[in-house]
């Protein structure tokens, strides 16, 4: 072995000499006629890239340790053995919008149109825990996804869907919408470990990205852990939790800063769920998270590769895991809705197959590609139907699945890995020293770190150094409008009659009798998942539950969080 590297190390020498040949006889002379177009090339985080990649930059890389086999530890190179080669990635379109009827219409949409994974938002007020006619909803009940003020609004957004047939995602968190989802799914008779599908149920993507708090935060830790342990123990094919990456993307962050508040999240998270009693093997397998596709193609793709890296080495060494399952990062993409631009929109359509390549060279495991319109409405039929046909197009024609992690031994995609790596595993240990992701959020430390990387990033674009595309360079002037989805007061108005034509017909002692089960759990720290369902199926509606939680946990309250100019 030791004769194995001496070779290894001669050889290296080798190349370097001729690197510095080829430096001296070709480079220099070019460079002398022909300068580069920048001092300073970066990848759209602001990491600096050289000139060439070659073995000088993988000292010491180790096949076995550092990549291995797919399928198989660390999981660098995908989690599943032959990945697309079995199957392709699920196209999981986010929808909803207007009322439960028209999400549903949209819903069979994009069924017929080959998009299977159901993926569905919820509007404004739905998240905040407040129902359509309260007066802080006003003007944004489903203007940004599905309201759903009750089981009613369940049942009517999922008609004539077999929830057995299905793979659906929820964009929520904490008890009540995923109860009212299984609520729905034990009225259709279906059996529970027969249910695929996910919960975002991301306390922090809510809080540090989405500025979303309804309950100081340890409550919304112990109710998303709620979550979890209910569904570990009762739907075993359900995945319970995604730890997102996306918004805090959204926001402004760098692709490492992603990587590792995200992986950060994660470890408060299974720390949360060990404090419960859940065995780590338990619902380790069925941990998923989310991340974001930015424009810097191999930027993206050494993220998702060093995700799983680090995850399974965090998962076995410091949490134990015993089951390779456990290790797996399983992850959901969806392209970046910050990069999409309202002006010339169609070049929209090609940011978003660049993105959506990235995430699939990248190993992902389901993909939502953003429609060109939604710089400035939710999609259009047309514009979605693109969307999906993209996914397709890269799938059944571009010849990109038809080999496992083709990116492998790329000197520059492998030391890009690495460097991720590395610089997460730096802010991992420096939020540890903290305590945790909770209380480097209490402390502000994560938001400051987003809000520097957003001011340098906003910066580099007011100055030109950012190149957008019809926005700071290679503008029109005076461009066709496009037809956008409008979401009409009328459906606003209509929803707010159903809450009250609701309430009148329930039967008010047996969901008065719901709620106060869910008080008296709360009152001895219980999980509160199966009276909340109890209660749901009674019809108390979204804001009457969220109001027991808020009587008994308190309310979140705000505090500034100051970003010196950098």
């Amino acid at each position: 072995m030791k004769e194995d590297a001496n070779v290894e190390d001669k050889e290296l020498e080798r190349i370097e000499r001729e690197k510095e040949r080829w430096e001296r006889e070709t480079l220099g002379p070019t460079l002398e006629g022909m300068p580069e177009r920048k001092d300073r090339f970066e990848t759209v985080s602001g990491r600096e890239v050289d000139r060439l990649a070659g073995p000088w930059d993988l000292g010491g890389f180790d096949y076995a340790r550092d990549l291995g086999f797919p399928g198989e530890y660390p999981f660098t190179r995908g989690v599943h053995s032959t990945m697309y080669r079995g199957r392709p990635w699920t196209i999981r379109q986010f929808m909803g919008f207007g009322d439960p009827d028209e999400s549903n219409k949209r819903l069979k949409f994009l069924i017929e149109q080959g998009a299977p994974g159901l993926n569905v938002a919820y509007d404004m007020p739905t998240i905040h825990g407040l129902d359509s006619d309260h007066p802080l909803a006003h003007g944004e009940v489903g203007r940004d996804g599905v309201p759903c003020d009750s089981f009613e609004d369940m049942e009517r957004l999922f008609e004539g869907i077999p929830l057995a047939k299905v793979s659906t995602s929820l964009v929520i968190a904490h008890p009540p919408i995923p109860s009212m989802y299984f609520a729905l799914a034990r009225k259709q008779g279906v059996d529970f470990s027969k249910l695929q599908g996910t919960f975002q149920n991301d306390t922090f993507c809510r809080d540090v990205a989405a500025n979303v708090r309804v309950l100081p935060r340890r409550a919304e830790l112990k109710l998303c852990t709620d979550v979890v342990e209910y569904c570990t123990l009762n739907v075993p094919r359900w995945y319970p939790i995604s730890i997102v990456g996306y918004q805090i993307r959204e926001k402004g962050c760098t692709a490492a800063q992603e990587l590792a508040f995200t992986l950060s999240e994660g470890i408060d998270f299974v720390t949360s769920f060990l404090d419960r009693g859940l065995d780590i093997d338990s619902f380790g397998p069925r941990l998923t998270f989310m991340w974001n596709s930015h424009n810097d193609f191999f930027e993206e793709i050494a993220k998702f590769r060093a995700a799983r890296r680090v995850w399974a080495r965090i998962m076995k060494e410091r949490f134990g895991a015993k089951d390779p399952r456990s290790m797996m990062v399983r992850f959901h993409t969806q392209t970046a809705g910050c990069s999409l631009t309202a002006q010339q929109p169609l070049n929209n359509i090609v940011r978003a197959t660049i993105q959506a390549l990235a995430a699939i060279l990248g190993g992902t495991q389901s993909l939502h590609t953003d429609a060109f319109d939604e710089a400035l409405a939710l999609p259009t039929e047309e514009s979605l139907k693109i969307a999906v046909r993209t996914q397709q197009i890269l799938a059944e024609e571009s010849g990109v699945s038809n080999t496992v992690d083709p990116m492998a031994g790329s000197y520059y995609v492998e030391k890009l890995t690495n460097d991720m790596e590395e610089e997460a595993l730096d802010y991992i240990r420096r939020i540890d020293e903290m305590g945790g992701m909770l209380e480097a959020v209490e402390q502000g430390y994560v938001q400051r770190e987003v809000a520097r990387a957003a001011w340098r990033y906003q910066k580099d674009v007011e100055l030109g150094r950012q190149v957008i595309v019809g926005v700071n360079k290679y503008v029109d002037e005076g461009e066709p409008p496009l037809e956008l989805l409008k979401i009409t007061q009328e459906m606003e108005d209509e929803q707010r009659a159903r809450i009250a034509r609701l309430k009148e017909r329930r039967d008010e002692a047996k969901m008065n009798e719901a709620l106060e089960k869910i008080r008296e759990a709360a009152g001895r720290d219980e999980n509160l998942f199966e009276t909340t369902m109890d209660a749901v199926e009674a019809y108390a509606t979204l804001e009457e539950v969220w109001d027991v939680y808020r009587a008994h946990y308190g309310t979140f309250k705000e505090s500034s969080v100051l970003v010196e100019s950098v």
